[in-house]
């Protein structure tokens, strides 16, 4: 174990070397790819790394990324990771991670440790046990939706359909039914019969001569709270209107048809 952590140190530095970096501070990328590597040592002192390649590797665990929050670009594909959990979720600047052929085998968990990351747009993970779940792609779309290019393939907003179907039919089925909104003007008295409060509704009470608009300094109410009461009962409405589209015919379908179009429903439902 001591040699492996002496390879992935002497690797560091002669990439140091390479590149010319005189300080911590100025290390943006290191490249530590295809050099037999088993373990790395930590990378917390540089803290502005970007860009990291360790693909080619033998890598087993990340414990080495803790504090490497600016990470942006992270290659560690062809490696012999099992389980990345609790050690990628922090890097929420991600927008580029190669995973693919590993031994990741858990889909839900790796999925999960990725969910942070909202930045991320570029993302494979072929070649490993998990991809091969029937429902794999869709699974990653639903749960990771700033992803764009999974596995050298564009999504597409058919399969972001597709897996918002599959994973939120509820949903789905609301965004296809709603038809309009609008708003309306009414008062609370319109709701008084519908209301499940059995106590009779205090009217305001209005004393002469002090009505709105005479020019008068005085309290247009006897009291207070029924000028606030006066303003609710003007609150206008929101009122949602929905319909199964899918039992609406079609101006094809009813030529063909030549029968009266049977009369569908419509839900409307009204909230404050």
């Amino acid at each position: 174990m001591a040699a492996a952590a002496t390879a992935g140190g002497q690797a560091i530095e002669n990439q140091l070397k390479i590149c010319g970096y005189r300080s911590n501070v100025d290390v943006v990328a290191l490249y530590l790819a295809r050099q037999g590597l088993r373990s790395i040592p930590s990378l917390s002192q540089f803290r502005r790394l970007r860009y990291l390649w360790i693909n080619n590797n033998k890598i087993q665990d990340l414990n080495f990324l803790i504090k490497n929050y600016y990470l942006t670009e992270l290659y560690l594909n062809n490696n012999e990771l099992t389980d990345i959990s609790g050690a990628l979720k922090h890097l929420c600047s991600l927008q580029i991670l190669f995973l693919h052929n590993n031994e990741l085998k858990k889909l839900g968990k790796t999925v999960k440790e990725l969910k942070g990351m909202i930045s991320l747009q570029t993302l494979s993970l072929f070649q490993n046990p998990l991809a091969y779940d029937p429902d794999y792609r869709l699974y990653v779309i639903y749960f990771l939706p700033s992803v764009q290019l999974l596995d050298r393939k564009l999504v597409t907003q058919r399969e972001r359909e597709l897996a918002l179907h599959l994973y939120n039919p509820k949903r789905t089925w609301v965004m296809q039914s709603i038809g309009f909104g609008r708003r309306v003007d009414t008062s609370l008295e319109t709701m008084a019969g519908s209301s499940r409060c059995t106590q009779p509704a205090r009217r305001p009470i209005m004393t002469s001569g002090h009505e709105f608009g005479n020019n008068t300094n005085k309290v247009p109410f006897e009291n207070p709270e029924d000028a606030v009461l006066v303003r609710a009962m003007t609150r206008s409405l929101m009122e949602f209107s929905s319909l199964d589209w899918n039992k609406v015919a079609t101006c094809q379908e009813r030529r063909l048809e030549n029968k009266a179009e049977e009369p569908f429903q419509k839900l409307t439902v009204q909230f404050r």
